[in-house]
This record gives structure tokens, C-alpha cells and sequence, in this order.
């Protein structure tokens, strides 16, 4: 009888000759399109990881809790972006508009406690402020690289237009949630200096 809880190996070497499998087990170069998106993704996820570790207060636990659930999200993007087969594609955990409108509201619920903003700002101030500015540069780096993906292999369908749109509002998110960190830490924002 087999040994149901034998682990399987962390290598495959399927990568060693530069390709990698879709999740539709299509093989790709690793420098394909799909893959720098859902690799940009998976870096972003990771980063969050890091924004977290930084908002593991009494006061912003929610806030961390908030930012589990963004992680979970970002599974479903990473693995709609890593899937060329339209049917496999339906199959897959979408991203719908209520994750969109979650995002949203977030932005609406946290920009209403900040005073307005007059001048740009420089990434600086408290830990989980200055971690979610380049978590915030990575989402949009995912973002990029998701709308070369709808280019060249979605322009008809037009089905990933959803996870576009989601990583979107979630720079806008990370964004005002730099803001906001250094808010609650009494951390002044740094403007601009255009004289310098």
C-alpha cells in the first residue's frame, strides 16, 4: 500500500532547460509574457507578507487581517494570468466586481480619515508606510505587465479585464494606505521639494 503522506519533491528540474508549465500545463519559455505577470504577482504577494509584519499592531490588526484576504485574492489573479486555455480559464476562482467594490470601499473608508493631499508625497515614513509604497510600485509593475498579457493574448475576449482593473484599485489601496500608516504612527508626510 502506498504512503498517502510521502512528500513530493520541491525540484521537478522541469525548469532546467527554461521553461515552465501554465496552469493549463501548456510549456513556456520562463521570459513568457504570462509568466513575468504572474511572477510580478506572486513578488507582490510576497511583499505583502513583508507590509504585514510591519501592521502586526493592536491597533491595525484589522488591517492585517484586511491584507490576508488581498493575498488570497492574488492567488486567484496569478493563476488566471498563468492559464492559455479558454475552458480551463472558466474553470478557475474569478475575480469578481465584489472584490473590485472591497477594494473600493477600503480606499473610500481610510482616504476619508486623511486630510486632503495638495502635493505629491516622497515614500518615507514609518515601517508599514514605506513598505506599502514599494508594495504599491510592485502592484503596479503587475499591472503593466497584465495589461502587455490582454495585448497580445486576451484583446478580443477581454477576459482578464477584471484582474486589470483589481490591481488597479489595489496600487490605489497601498497607496492611501501609506498614508494612512503614517498617520495612525504620527509620522509627518514628506513633500516633494521641487527646488532640490
Amino acid at each position: 500500500m502506498a504512503d498517502s503522506n510521502k512528500k513530493s519533491k520541491i525540484y521537478t528540474r522541469t525548469g532546467d532547460k527554461g521553461t515552465t508549465r501554465l496552469v493549463d500545463g501548456s510549456c513556456v519559455e520562463k521570459f513568457n509574457l504570462r509568466v513575468e505577470a504572474y511572477g510580478t504577482v506572486d513578488e507582490l504577494n510576497s511583499y505583502l507578507g513583508v507590509v504585514r509584519l510591519y501592521c502586526a499592531t493592536p491597533d491595525t490588526e484589522s488591517e492585517n487581517i484586511f491584507f490576508s484576504r488581498i493575498q488570497n485574492h492574488l492567488f486567484r489573479v496569478g493563476s488566471l494570468l498563468a492559464c492559455a486555455d479558454a475552458n480551463i480559464f472558466k474553470s478557475l476562482p474569478p475575480i469578481e466586481s465584489s472584490h473590485i467594490d472591497l477594494l473600493e470601499k477600503k480606499i473610500d473608508e481610510l482616504d476619508s480619515q486623511l486630510p486632503p493631499l495638495k502635493n505629491f508625497i516622497l515614500p518615507f515614513g514609518d515601517a508599514a508606510s514605506t513598505h506599502s509604497q514599494y508594495a504599491r510600485t510592485l502592484c503596479r509593475r503587475a499591472e503593466r505587465r497584465t495589461a502587455e498579457v490582454i495585448d497580445t493574448y486576451d484583446k478580443e475576449t477581454q477576459s482578464l479585464q477584471s484582474v486589470l482593473i483589481y490591481l488597479n484599485r489595489l496600487s490605489d489601496l497601498l497607496f492611501v494606505y501609506s498614508r494612512w500608516f503614517n498617520l495612525k504612527s504620527q509620522h509627518p508626510e514628506m513633500i516633494w521639494n521641487k527646488e532640490v
